[in-house]
């Protein structure tokens, strides 16, 4: 039942993305919007089909280290020139 809800969840993360993708944003709103859904499908892949939830030290290193690579991405998405985006 649980891998039933995180597939659910996924799949919902998923049409988010497309439909962000559809919607016509560019630049930084569109790369936030798509690092912001790319994350929580990380944490879901991470935590339910790998089975992190079970070793909550090992999630708590994955977590940290998924959250790190992910403020430094959103940070250069900020920064970028809207230029060249």
């Amino acid at each position: 039942m649980i891998l039933t809800r995180a597939y659910l969840a996924l799949l919902a993360l998923s049409a988010a993305s497309t439909l962000v993708a559809a919607a016509g944003l560019s630049g930084r709103w569109l790369a936030l919007l798509v690092l912001t859904l790319a994350w929580g499908k990380a944490r879901l892949i991470l935590n339910r089909y790998l089975g992190l939830a079970q070793a909550p030290g090992i999630a708590r290193g994955f977590a940290l280290v998924l959250a790190i690579y992910m403020v430094i991405l959103t940070v250069l998405a900020a920064l970028a020139d809207p230029g060249q985006v």
